[in-house]
């Protein structure tokens, strides 16, 4: 992307992103407890007084206040504006990567959907359904966009179809040796539904390279984790967000990772 539209566009991206971080922490707080994602309108979490325009505003709206509720003074997390700078700084980043196409706003989607999913498996070691079947449906609506972009709508549907199913298999198979090995459930069953999206939306290469991640970063996590004395050994944690980052990580870099791998492993003769 050229600098001087770079420059003129990522601001107002950022906003975008910022925005739609701020619904998703709505998403993270109400979809787990069964609340309207609607009705009531944001609110202060203590004395519950109902959040004015300029206090809503992402990010701003957190820093103007000083992180206290104006009313009552009682904090307010700094989670609220991190989600939502994280979420503004991704999309600026597929913005920058895939320009002003289709793959870019269907990545914004990806991204938005990933953010949700990991927060919430980060809180309640859960991976709603709602959203990785949603998740799944848009994968394929957005292969077969893509398709019809390229005039291979059959075949791009075919590939997400596949690799959805490939991912439902994969993790199944990864908690099956899991509980033979260790014992006990190695995944939950919201992974295995996590994967299946992940494939539906990336295809099976970078998906199988989403998978080497997340359990390169897991099981890195979980070590050093039980060195400090934060996990003791067979205890569970969630393993959505380390999914979510791999399927970030590959999107940026997935092709330079396969490329590596190739020439390292199979290097011309």
């Amino acid at each position: 992307m050229d600098l001087l539209i770079a420059a003129i566009t990522l601001p107002f991206v950022f906003a975008l992103g910022a925005c739609i971080g701020s619904f998703i922490n709505v998403v993270i707080y109400r979809l787990p407890a069964g609340l309207s994602l609607v009705y009531p309108p944001s609110r202060c979490p203590h004395c519950g007084h109902r959040l004015g325009k300029t206090e809503n505003v992402p990010v701003l709206g957190w820093l103007w206040l000083r992180g206290r509720c104006r009313w009552c003074k009682g904090p307010i997390s700094a989670r609220y504006p991190a989600i939502e700078t994280a979420t503004g700084i991704l999309f600026c980043l597929v913005c920058w990567q895939y320009e002003f196409t289709l793959q870019t706003l269907g990545y914004w989607v990806l991204i938005s959907w990933l953010v949700a999913l990991s927060m919430i498996d980060f809180d309640t070691m859960t991976l709603p359904g709602e959203l990785t079947k949603s998740g799944l449906v848009l994968g394929f609506i957005f292969q077969g966009v893509m398709g019809w972009q390229a005039s291979q709508t059959p075949e791009y549907l075919m590939s997400g179809i596949s690799s959805a199913v490939l991912g439902i298999w994969l993790f199944d198979l990864i908690g099956l040796s899991g509980l033979i090995i260790l014992g006990q459930q190695a995944l939950g069953g919201g992974d295995s539904k996590l994967a299946a999206m992940l494939g539906a939306w990336l295809g099976w290469k970078y998906l199988l390279v989403t998978s080497f991640l997340a359990c390169a970063m897991g099981s890195i996590f979980g070590g050093v984790a039980m060195i400090l004395g934060i996990l003791d050994r067979g205890n569970p944690f969630p393993f959505g967000p380390f999914l979510a980052l791999g399927a970030i990580l590959s999107l940026f870099w997935g092709q330079v990772i396969i490329s590596t791998y190739i020439e390292t492993f199979f290097p011309l003769s």
